[in-house]
C-alpha cells in the first residue's frame, strides 16, 4: 500500500493505516473530537495540511475519521485518494445542512438519498446526459434502522449541493427553486462524495443534521447543536459498525 498520495495531501504515519470505512466531517478539528470522544484507542494517521485523520475502533469495528474541508473540490480530492490509494471502501459524510423543505425541521437528521448540484463536476463524466449522484442503499437502510432504534426523527430525500455558500445572484432565488423541486436541504459536499464513489464502484452516504431552516428562520442553539451532533454521530458509527465490507 502507498504511504502517501500523488498530491501529497495524505501521508500515512509510519505503521498506521485507514480502516475500510471512513467518517468525514468538514472540519478537521471535528474529526479530532470524534476520534477522542467516540473511538477506542484512536491513532493519528495523517496531519498533512492539518487535515487530521485517525483510526480507532467502535463496537469492535475498525473505523477511521478524517476532515474533508469545504466544498466538492476538497471532499472530491480526499475521497478519491482514500478510494484509490488507501484501500477505503466506504465514506460517510457527517455534517450540517440548511433545511428548505416544509417537512424538515431543525435538529432532524437527514439521510441524503441523492444530490442535485450546480457544480460542473458531473460534466467530466463520459456519459451522455448527466450523472445522478446517489447514496448506497444498504448504508442508507442501516442508518435509518440505527436512527429508529435511537428514536431520532429522520428525513430522507434529495439535497441540493451548491458550489456557492454566498450565491452571487440573489434574484435567481436558487433556494426557492430547490424547494419547489422537492429538495429537502442545501449543503456543499454530498454530490461530490456520491459522484466519486459511484464512478469508482465504492460506497457512500451523507448523514446531515439540520442546523437551521432557510425559510422559517429556525436555528439550533450551541447546546442543541451538540446534542443533535451526538445523535448524528451515533447513527453514523452504528452504520459503519454494521457494514459488510
Amino acid at each position: 500500500m502507498m504511504t502517501s498520495s500523488p498530491s501529497a495531501c495524505i501521508e500515512l504515519k509510519p505503521g498506521t493505516h485507514f480502516a475500510k470505512v471512513v467518517l468525514m466531517p468538514g472540519d478537521p478539528l471535528r474529526a479530532k473530537y470524534i476520534a477522542e470522544h467516540y473511538l477506542e484507542n484512536p491513532v493519528l494517521v495523517n496531519d498533512v495540511r492539518n487535515m487530521l485523520a485517525y483510526t480507532g475502533t467502535y463496537e469492535g469495528r475498525e473505523v477511521s475519521v478524517m476532515g474533508s474541508g469545504m466544498g466538492m473540490p476538497s471532499i472530491g480530492l480526499y475521497v478519491t485518494e482514500l478510494f484509490e490509494f488507501f484501500g477505503v471502501e466506504a465514506v460517510i459524510r457527517v455534517g450540517s445542512a440548511g433545511g428548505i423543505g416544509d417537512n424538515v425541521h431543525v435538529r432532524d437528521v437527514l439521510l441524503a438519498m441523492s444530490a442535485s448540484t450546480n457544480s460542473s463536476m458531473t460534466d467530466c463524466i463520459d456519459l451522455p446526459g448527466h450523472m445522478a449522484p446517489t447514496a448506497d442503499f444498504d448504508m442508507l437502510l442501516k442508518a435509518k434502522e440505527a436512527a429508529d432504534e435511537q428514536g431520532v426523527h429522520t428525513a430522507i430525500g434529495c439535497v441540493y449541493t451548491s458550489d456557492y455558500f454566498y450565491f452571487p445572484n440573489a434574484a435567481a432565488k436558487v433556494n426557492d427553486k430547490a424547494k419547489a423541486t422537492g429538495h429537502l436541504a442545501v449543503e456543499m459536499e454530498t454530490a461530490g462524495l456520491y459522484l466519486q464513489a459511484q464512478i469508482r464502484g465504492k460506497r457512500a452516504l451523507s448523514i446531515l443534521t439540520i442546523s437551521d431552516h432557510i425559510f422559517t428562520g429556525e436555528a439550533l442553539s450551541a447546546a442543541e447543536r451538540q446534542d443533535s451532533f451526538h445523535e448524528m454521530m451515533e447513527i453514523a458509527l452504528k452504520t459503519a459498525a454494521r457494514m459488510e465490507l
